[in-house]
């Protein structure tokens, strides 16, 4: 689906968007009245600095605004910036400053719902939908923490032996379902449906907090995390 029709699906007509290049900023109203903050990131493009901390700017006026309304996150991304001038200037600096502006709203009081409705990989995943409370995507959507070519350069393991494990265990592999298996993804969205029922269900289940490696270990796709998280609990809090 296109940002359009996504907008469109989502929200009908009740939308005041604008676009600056690849970053979209603006207010949507729900069906039901409900307002809702909406961030882009659109169009396949890389997310160098200059984009960086203009969507971060961006998330801490929200937060610090007056409202409490949730914040959509909508991504279709290429991987972060890697040319010179962006790493010299700190590019994961800026990708951390992002995810941590994300973390300030959510304390503030906005729920921070991320949609990945077209492709995303590595920082620029990671920064932005990633570190929402909620990732959410559509059919079609092809994230990637890292992708195996770069992962077999980071590990020395060869290429063959990173597809072989892949198949078997998810947290090697990149793609929808398997992101989902791990519990990073909540949902995968049904496009044959409106979107904006979809985005109301889950803006009204109370706020959880962070269960993806519940969601992880109940799919099959992240056996441990879940797991030795509740053992580190239990020998932290044990004698009060």
């Amino acid at each position: 689906m296109t940002l359009d029709e996504v907008l469109a699906s989502l929200f009908g007509t009740h939308t005041a968007t604008g676009l600056d290049g690849p970053i979209l900023f603006g207010e949507a109203s729900l069906g039901d009245g409900e307002m809702v903050h909406l961030i882009g990131f659109t169009g396949g493009v890389e997310l160098g600095v200059d984009h960086t901390i203009a969507l971060a700017a961006r998330v801490i006026e929200i937060a610090g605004g007056t409202d409490d309304y949730p914040i959509l996150f909508l991504v279709d991304s290429s991987s972060q910036k890697m040319s010179r001038r962006d790493e010299l200037m700190g590019l994961s600096e800026y990708l951390a400053h992002l995810a941590k502006s994300l973390l300030l709203a959510e304390g503030a009081g906005h729920r921070t719902i991320g949609l990945l409705y077209g492709g995303s990989a590595a920082g620029a995943f990671i920064a932005t939908v990633l570190s929402c409370q909620t990732l959410v995507a559509l059919p079609g959507a092809h994230p990637a923490v890292m992708d195996l070519p770069s992962m077999s350069k980071v590990t020395k393991l060869p290429l063959e032996i990173l597809e072989e494990r892949a198949k078997a265990t998810p947290v090697f592999a990149p793609g929808l379902d398997n992101l989902a298996q791990t519990g990073a993804i909540a949902e995968i969205w049904d496009i044959s449906q409106p979107l904006g029922p979809q985005l109301a269900a889950v803006l009204a289940k109370p706020d959880a907090g962070d269960t993806r490696a519940q969601l992880g270990f109940a799919r099959g796709g992240r056996k441990k995390a879940a797991p030795i998280a509740a053992e580190i609990v239990k020998l932290a809090t044990a004698g009060g």
